[in-house]
């Protein structure tokens, strides 16, 4: 009632209308929910300063829809569209009346007409009559089609996207019906590629011939060059700075690059990758990409490069890839420095599917499986075949209570005289913040006596040829943004028949920020003989 009555009175002309046109007002806003014999008195306190008004109403009996006619005529009579959107009609006999469902219903046909195609559809008749002696309503609400009208010609600039590739992405062909739907989801896609800065897909309504209508795409490229600098820190990789160069779209094909420079004390890298779209610039990509890259595993430092080529393919929520990619690796063992070339075909599968917030999700499954191997006969050093997979999980156990659990499972299968010759990079090694939390970043693999360069003896971590790890965490949320966790990690990275249990446990303190979790974790090793605690500080979602 009140929007009915309008903006406060400033002024006392103002104040005179406002009061002699009371009355009206609540009487038509009281009419449009359907009571038109209401009961209306206004007072008027002129004693004050502003001015007090009171307004009481009795509504009384409603006016109630005694009988409803709807008509669909013309091509929209076959469409199930139209069924289904009938068949929810707010506007039912016995009712009360209100002029708002009834305008909205109308407007929900009119609307639907044109999302389907049906571009010459109109309203024939839209009646409301209200019998106020008996306090009924009769309804009448005729709307006809004319014919659906189908997609027609593809309209886009080829100067600046390649048509083949569009068209890749188009969930309809010309001579199809109409859906409004389809020209939405082209739309998303289109923008899902990064290539354009803005994209418009419309129906050409002034092009209507022959029972076709032309859809024309209008799109303005991205930036040409985008740069991301970024600061980080986690008890893993301690501090990292990172600068990251990207070409959205080379040419009109949809090529694109990524080069990304990332330094920190233990994993200075440099990556390039070049993409091409394949059948789909979204779900079918072919990559084209050279690394260079130190890292210390375990006691290991190990310095790479290598090229790959891997095409992915995306299926829904999977994502299946297939690569072919070489990998020159030096690293010092002992007093020995050893150098290994490998070729390595290999293959990846991973699903997500999770519900809720995407940096903190109520539940959710993310798997990953690797496979690669190589052979001397195709340029390898040695024979091997490396096997690797992931598993994370979330499940909610009640509200505010939440289990999370990972695992890690890997195995390299090689001959026993060849176990020297496997890379740093492709053995396996437990311990940090996504491992098992009382121990530090990849200080668990299998160990070896050495004497190093200086001539001193000592117990070295190398890695190991098989992993298997595992992690289970309660949580507890004890406001909208804090959650504690308590937490027992277990597993080992070891040589084949050479397992030993590692384990520990701890307590964490979670901060649901923007960018997900920002995770203070500590944890003690408990399977060792004088057990110590480790900090460890992350920021992100589990998956």
């Amino acid at each position: 009632i009140g929007s009915w009555l309008g903006a406060e009175p400033e002024t006392p002309e103002e104040r005179s209308n406002f009061i002699s046109s009371a009355t009206e007002k609540v009487s038509l806003s009281l009419k449009a929910i359907g009571y038109y014999s209401p009961d209306i008195s206004v007072e008027v306190d002129r004693n004050t300063d502003p001015w007090k008004m009171l307004v009481s109403v009795v509504a009384n009996e409603p006016v109630r829809i005694s009988a409803v006619d709807i008509r669909l005529e013309g091509d929209v009579s076959a469409d199930p569209a139209f069924n289904d959107l009938l068949a929810t009609t707010p506007l039912v006999a016995g009712d009360v009346l209100h002029h708002g469902v009834y305008e909205g219903f109308k407007k929900s046909i009119l609307n639907l007409g044109q999302r389907r195609g049906y571009f010459d559809g109109e309203s024939t008749l839209s009646r409301v009559e209200v019998n106020v002696d008996e306090m009924t309503a009769t309804i009448a609400l005729h709307y006809h089609s004319g014919q659906r009208y189908r997609f027609g010609e593809l309209q886009l600039d080829d100067s600046v996207m390649e048509m083949s590739w569009v068209e890749s992405v188009l969930k309809f062909e010309e001579g199809d019906l109409f859906d409004l739907t389809y020209l939405q989801q082209l739309r998303s896609e289109l923008q899902q590629t990064r290539f354009f800065s803005s994209v418009i897909v419309r129906p050409q309504l002034d092009q209507l011939a022959d029972g076709q209508v032309p859809v024309l795409v209008t799109v303005s490229p991205a930036n040409r060059h985008n740069f991301e600098f970024g600061l980080g820190f986690s008890t893993d990789t301690e501090e990292r700075v990172s600068a990251t160069w990207r070409t959205p779209m080379l040419n009109r094909y949809g090529h694109s690059q990524e080069t990304r420079l990332e330094y920190s004390s233990i994993n200075p890298s440099g990556r390039f990758t070049y993409n091409i779209p394949l059948s789909h610039p979204l779900n079918d990509v072919l990559q084209l990409s050279a690394y260079l890259e130190d890292n210390e595993y375990g006691d290991l430092d190990s310095s790479q490069k290598g090229v790959r080529i891997r095409r992915e393919i995306k299926r829904k929520q999977w994502i299946g890839s297939y690569s072919l990619r070489t990998l020159d690796e030096n690293w010092e063992l002992g007093r020995e420095h050893r150098s290994n070339s490998y070729v390595l075909p290999g293959a990846t599968l991973s699903h997500k599917s999770r519900s809720g917030s995407l940096v903190d999700p109520e539940s959710g499954l993310h798997q990953v499986y690797l496979v690669e191997g190589g052979r001397e006969e195709l340029g390898s050093d040695i024979d091997l075949l490396r096997l690797y997979s992931n598993f994370r999980f979330v499940t909610p156990l009640a509200p505010r209570h939440r289990l999370v659990a990972r695992a890690e499972l890997g195995a390299v299968f090689l001959s026993d005289g060849d176990r020297v010759d496997l890379a740093p990079s492709l053995s396996f090694f437990a311990g940090g913040s996504q491992s098992i939390r009382g121990f530090s970043y990849q200080s668990i693999g299998n160990e070896v006596l050495l004497t190093d360069a200086e001539g001193a003896t000592g117990v070295f971590v190398v890695g190991g040829d098989r992993l298997a790890t595992a992690s289970l965490e309660y949580q507890y949320y004890f406001g909208d943004n804090w959650r504690g966790a308590v937490f027992a990690d277990g597993g080992d990275a070891f040589d084949e028949g050479q397992f030993d249990a590692h384990y520990g446990a701890g307590v964490g303190l979670h901060y649901m920020s923007p960018v997900g979790a920002i995770r203070l974790e500590v944890a003690n090793d408990l399977s060792e003989d004088n057990p110590s605690w480790r900090l460890h500080i992350n920021i992100g979602a589990e998956f």
